[in-house]
């Protein structure tokens, strides 16, 4: 899943619990299971995602969610391969978006 959001600097949890289409108590559970989800928080305590943070809720719904890996042995793939498989990633994230554009250049045609 590659979440579309509008470029920001914060996004609320009801931003993102909406890109990923679940509900906001999932990604604050993820974020007590996953120390690499570090929201911000206001005065009143509302969180206030990143987009680093997205990046990392992409990968913990990567792995959970498309791969089947169940939290404990998420939070052990982050631990050992963190680097690497976030590269990894990354790079499939952008071959993803390059192979979409390509698609709508092939339909105009």
């Amino acid at each position: 899943m590659h979440v579309e959001l509008p470029e920001k600097l914060y996004y609320t949890i009801g931003e993102v619990a909406k890109a990923f289409d679940v509900n906001t108590s999932l990604i604050r559970f993820w974020e007590k299971e996953f120390d690499i989800l570090q929201p911000k928080k206001t005065a009143k305590g509302n969180r206030k995602f990143t987009p680093e943070d997205i990046k990392n809720l992409e990968f913990i719904y990567h792995l959970v969610k498309e791969r089947g890996f169940t939290l404990e042995g998420a939070k052990t793939h982050l631990k050992e391969n963190k680097h690497k498989t976030l590269d990894n990633f990354e790079i499939i994230r952008k071959l993803e978006t390059v192979k979409a554009e390509l698609l709508k250049i092939k339909e105009n045609l």
